[in-house]
């Protein structure tokens, strides 16, 4: 071996002549030759290959890891101060045609070895455990397939090179060093767990390297069904499959049933004796289970009665295992069970639907709904919509008959909306005369017409990124329709007598007291503006379907009303109340909101009777309960004897209900008693 080694060196192509390439024998022979001249010139010799490193040419394993093949081109590098005539011997000896004998037995001896050679090769990297090995020098001679897995680097990038340089924290130095094996040690290696034995290269006495053998952990674990874990995975399923309540049936690949549940057997009505064991093929040949082992196409949502007459439904599946089928997998449970579930779900789902519907009508639905009055069922649901509609720019038609209160739901669905903050401007079609309609709405140029003194805004143009509100749109020209139906489609209109084309980012909401598909019918509204109008249809009810409002909205016009004339608290007779109820109001909720303050501006005093209603209103009540308001009411502060008013009271329940009977049951008191009053009172005889 050299003592120094220079810097001096020299890089010579060699073509590898031996037929045979580098098999053990003469990779024997030419680490032998590589050792003589290294000694003889004070050089080193190392060759390269490929994607290799720098291999030193007197290591036999290194060598042969390179496999070098006949007419394989290398590079031969020689280092020292003579590498010139060193690297021309080395070169002429590997480019020669090595010559040994007896051609006959050579190549014998070349085929056994390099069989060998390729077996072990193969064993040691296709081996499952990660194999590294180094000679005397700590060069890695061996990196197998399992170690590039596991330690991230390709064999062409480690071997040739010193063990720590590549992996620094190895201990296969030290055991070189220490010819001490080291047994079954765990320690980290990147991502991975794994368990090395590392032990000493022995050869006649002497140290030739050492060998490192590790696996990873995980891999045991896999494969080891006998581990705590796989144990404790196999009892937990065990649990759920002994605890769940469906049926549960295995049968193997021949049709033998292996295993069944608790609750396979109480739904089928057999014992576990009676069913393990058993041969589908043969107790139910036509069965669900024989199909799918006969076919291997599971069967989903099938029928079937058993013998003890249980209706049941089943999921069977064949079981695949690398492809392969293993046998069928069988889930049933009792079609009974499943109907009451579907029964329980179906009102569950009702009554959430129902509570849900209701929430969505009775919930506080945004402050700018506040000013709109009522509790009723249709009105909230009118409320509901308007409030879901205030969320897109989709366009609205509210229907209502006059006085319901149109222009009201249009402010709400607009201050409810992200365009609170822009202009909500309203448009009574009605009002408008058809000729001067387009201009109002779209404007016009200074010029357009005579009297055109300067350039108007129409009211959509104001409007813009707000709200516009077409009150009685079926008021509306049917010329004038056409070029509104422009601006419905396309957010777009020209002013009068102007070329450009404005663009418009608008909510439209339309509303009328007709009905527009019978105005469509007669021809006097577009049908497509019709379409395009009534995107979001609301309606809003009259008055007199929502009676149960009418209480609510008389307190509430009555507190505004008694405040803006300075009065103090007002009440009404119950007999006035009834009237209220019992008018059909025409004209709706503008109608009642007239009527009360006609009357509290007249009232003498603090109490409403049937006397300050105007007649038209009391006529509508039934007679019986106008006699009996009358009756209860007081008149002009006089009071009478009670016979007086037990009399009137008995007159009128016989008069209205016929017999003492029906009278008494009406009064609450016993029909004996209402005989006797009449036949003091002589009503009767």
């Amino acid at each position: 071996m050299l003592n120094t080694i220079t810097q001096d060196s020299i890089r010579t192509e060699v073509t590898f002549r031996h037929e045979k390439g580098m098999h053990a024998r003469v990779a024997a022979m030419v680490v032998h030759k590589a050792g003589e001249l290294q000694n003889r010139y004070n050089v080193i010799f190392k060759v390269q290959k490929d994607g290799y490193s720098e291999v030193p040419l007197d290591s036999i394993l290194l060598l042969i890891e390179l496999r070098i093949k006949a007419n394989d081109i290398l590079e031969l590098v020689t280092y020292g101060e003579l590498a010139n005539e060193a690297s021309d011997e080395m070169k002429r000896f590997l480019e020669g045609g090595f010559s040994f004998g007896d051609p006959n037995a050579i190549y014998k001896i070349d085929d056994i070895l390099q069989n060998n050679l390729l077996t072990a090769d193969n064993i040691f990297k296709h081996i499952a455990n990660g194999l590294v090995v180094i000679n005397e020098k700590e060069d890695i001679i061996m990196f197998n397939s399992e170690a590039e897995r596991i330690f991230g680097m390709s064999a062409s990038s480690v071997i040739g090179k010193k063990i720590l340089d590549v992996l620094p924290n190895s201990r296969l130095p030290q055991v070189v060093k220490t010819l001490k094996p080291e047994i079954a040690y765990t320690n980290r290696i990147g991502q991975f767990t794994v368990v090395s034995n590392v032990t000493p290269i022995m050869i006649d006495q002497s140290c030739k390297g050492a060998i490192s053998i590790f696996e990873d952990i995980t891999k045991l674990v896999h494969i080891s069904w006998e581990l705590n874990e796989i144990k404790e995975l196999k009892e937990k399923y065990q649990l759920i499959l002994e605890t769940v309540q469906d049926g549960i049936c295995v049968i193997n690949q021949t049709g033998v049933i292996t295993y069944i549940n608790a609750a396979y057997q109480k739904i089928c009505g057999e014992s576990y004796e009676n069913l393990i064991g058993k041969n589908v093929m043969e107790v139910a040949p036509k069965g669900n289970r024989a199909k799918v082992l006969n076919s291997g196409r599971k069967i989903i949502g099938g029928i079937t009665t058993k013998s003890n007459g249980t209706q049941i439904i089943a999921n069977v599946t064949p079981i695949i295992v690398d492809g392969r089928g293993t046998g069928v997998l069988s889930v049933v449970k009792d079609i009974t069970a499943v109907k009451e579930l579907v029964d329980k779900l179906h009102k569950v789902s009702a009554k959430a639907a129902y509570l849900e519907e209701e929430l969505i009508r009775t919930k506080k639905i945004g402050p700018a709904f506040d000013r709109i009055i009522g509790t009723g069922g249709k009105i909230m649901d009118a409320m509901a919509i308007a409030s879901k509609a205030a969320g897109s720019r989709y366009t609205v038609m509210i229907n209502g008959e006059s006085g319901t209160g149109k222009e009201l739901m249009a402010e709400a669905i607009h201050y409810s909306s992200d365009r609170a903050g822009e202009p909500f401007i309203r448009v009574n079609c009605a009002a408008i005369p058809p000729t001067l309609m387009e201009s109002e709405l779209f404007g016009h140029e200074k010029g357009a017409f005579t009297g055109a003194y300067k350039t108007k805004y129409g009211k959509f143009e104001l409007a813009n990124n707000g709200t516009i509100f077409l009150d009685e749109i079926g008021e509306m020209d049917k010329n004038m329709q056409v070029k509104l139906l422009r601006v419905v489609q396309n957010r777009e209109f020209q002013r009068v007598g102007g070329e450009e084309t404005i663009k418009l980012d608008i909510r439209i909401i339309a509303a009328t007291n007709r009905r527009l598909e019978d105005l469509v019918k007669e021809g006097s509204f577009r049908e497509d503006l019709y379409y395009r109008l009534n995107v979001i249809p609301i309606l809003l009810p009259p008055l007199r379907e929502r009676k149960e409002d009418i209480a609510i909205l008389v307190e509430t016009f009555t507190k505004r009303i008694c405040e803006e004339l300075s009065k103090s608290k007002v009440t009404y007779a119950r007999s006035v109340m009834d009237a209220l109820i019992s008018y059909p109001w025409p004209g709706n909720i503008r109608e009642l909101e007239n009527l009360l303050e006609r009357t509290l501006l007249l009232l003498e005093g603090d109490v409403v009777t049937l006397k300050d209603l105007p007649s038209y209103v009391i006529e509508h009540m039934p007679s019986s309960e106008i006699q009996t308001a009358e009756i209860v009411e007081v008149s002009s502060g006089k009071v009478e004897s009670w016979e007086t008013y037990e009399k009137r009271i008995i007159e009128h329940a016989l008069l209205q209900y016929g017999s003492c009977n029906a009278a008494g049951k009406a009064l609450g008191i016993n029909h004996k008693t209402v005989s006797a009053k009449a036949k003091k009172y002589h009503l009767i005889d």
